[in-house]
């Protein structure tokens, strides 16, 4: 990914529907064939498969780089091809944006790479499979056109399908491990509004005119509303391979939002499906995990120390709660009831004593305006408060505090529920980002930790696959026939 150092810069590309059209009339461009080399054993169905792509439905009208990439996965031996996208309304679903994944754009790790002294005498965990075909990956999203509900995918209550195909992933076996998908959003400076709060603190998304004036002073200037925002005040640097963990990393500031865990099949390719919504997934995970992770720096211009500290995994919030400075709950209570097993899905309901009440995440808007705390509102939200950590926890625990209607440190379904009124607004629109705010993707190579924050985040040691995001505008039909259940 990259990108410019000026507000017009944007890691998003966007295809022009017509254009791709018109180009697919003249020529479709096909992958060629690609079949791993001896002693590995080809796909014997290669021609068969390309072609049930280039023709399938559900696929053969989609953008050409994204086209291409998955008959490039059809190719190649697998357990299935990527997986077919079946409609959930009467209407065909419609593909809005996209992701094409490889393990180029980052610094080289042992799940990545064979490194002398490290790792080069062992098999590669995570790619190389195929007698080193290299990994590659695509992520299609698209809206369901329900009847009832809103077919722009940035409004906070649309459905949205999102269908992950990788190819070229060992099986994990061991400790509990699995893959995990992210879409990232890269943190942009807030527009200033001169009134503030009645509390004084900086209305939700602004900063403040001081705010503002200490930020542009960082670095060399780039800190403006609408650009996006580093940690050093310079231009922004984007993970690249030429990184170098702890001392060169990425200075954006990003925000994870889990696609969820999966594995791979028996000739190393994963298929995932996840659903984008207020149903407690547009949720981000509690960021004051984020110090225990191994890769959060305590401090604006410092490096990750939590290993050499001895903090990581020294946190443990299996009972929900709004964080160390935060509201702490009984187990009792709120931890895992085998009478009544905690049950994130049970978001919608017409009797709210029925609702899940113990989320441990938070709305992902929610997750950006601690973000704006911690890292934008320097002259607004606690000056006196340095460390990274300490304006975290304290973020955390105000933030929650404005939607927390019982005063638990808990979002509940029912108070995170898009149509309820908190913090002074008519209703919570406001505390959900739209998935084409997530301007990058990838996916991690985790192990059970404890925690549901990404495997040393905010770093990318933990990284095997990234992409940035294509916009399709206008979308594009990419569903064939139709679900057995529509919900």
């Amino acid at each position: 990914m990259i990108i410019q150092p000026s507000h017009k810069a944007s890691p998003v590309t966007t295809y022009s529907v017509a254009l791709l059209l018109a180009v697919a009339a003249f020529s479709i461009q096909i992958s060629s064939a690609e079949q791993p080399p001896p002693p590995c054993h080809p796909n014997p169905l290669a021609a068969q498969d390309r072609a049930t792509i280039v023709n399938r439905g559900d696929t053969e009208h989609l953008p050409l780089p994204l086209k291409n990439r998955l008959i490039r996965l059809a190719d190649r031996p697998h357990s299935q091809l990527p997986t077919q996208t079946y409609a959930e309304a009467d209407k065909r679903s419609q593909l809005f944006q996209y992701y094409l994944l490889d393990s180029t754009g980052f610094e080289p790790n042992v799940f990545t790479a064979l490194l002398p002294g490290i790792n080069d005498t062992v098999q590669l965990t995570a790619t190389g499979g195929n007698c080193g075909l290299p990994t590659i990956g695509a992520v299609r999203l698209v809206l369901e056109p329900k009847p009832g509900l809103p077919t722009d995918p940035n409004h906070p209550k649309a459905f949205i399908d999102i269908f992950t195909d990788i190819s070229n992933l060992f099986v994990i076996n061991n400790e509990s491990g699995w893959y995990e998908g992210w879409m990232i959003h890269d943190l942009k400076v807030a527009p200033v509004k001169m009134t503030p709060r009645h509390d004084g603190h900086a209305q939700f998304g602004a900063i403040l005119p001081q705010d503002a004036a200490m930020l542009k002073a960082m670095g060399t200037g780039n800190n403006i509303p609408n650009n996006y925002f580093t940690v050093n005040g310079k231009a922004p640097h984007a993970p690249s391979v030429h990184d170098h963990f702890p001392n060169v990393q990425t200075n954006l500031v990003s925000l994870y939002l889990s696609m969820g865990a999966f594995n791979s099949l028996q000739q190393s390719d994963s298929h995932a499906y996840w659903e984008f919504n207020y149903l407690g997934t547009n949720w981000i995970h509690p960021l004051y995990e984020l110090p225990f992770t191994g890769g959060f720096p305590d401090n604006f211009n410092g490096v990750p120390d939590a290993l050499a500290d001895g903090e990581i995994g020294a946190l443990q919030s299996i009972v929900p709660g709004s964080g160390l400075h935060g509201i702490k709950n009984s187990p009792i209570t709120y931890g895992d009831n085998p009478n009544l097993p905690r049950d994130p899905d049970k978001f919608d309901g017409s009797d709210d004593r029925q609702r899940e009440f113990r989320y441990r995440n938070i709305p992902s808007g929610l997750a950006r305006e601690i973000y704006l705390d911690v890292f934008e509102r320097r002259a607004s939200f606690e000056p006196s408060v340095t460390s990274l950590t300490g304006r975290l926890f304290n973020a955390y625990a105000a933030e929650v505090a404005r939607v927390d209607t019982n005063g638990d440190g808990v979002i509940s379904a029912p108070e995170g529920d898009p149509d309820t009124a908190s913090d002074g607004f008519a209703d919570n629109f406001r505390l959900y980002l739209s998935p084409t705010t997530f301007n990058r993707f990838a996916v991690t190579r985790e192990i059970n930790d404890g925690l549901i924050a990404p495997r040393f985040a905010p770093s990318q040691r933990a990284w095997i696959l990234a992409g940035t995001m294509v916009s399709v505008n206008p979308s594009i039909s990419a569903s064939a026939g139709r679900d057995g259940d529509d919900r």
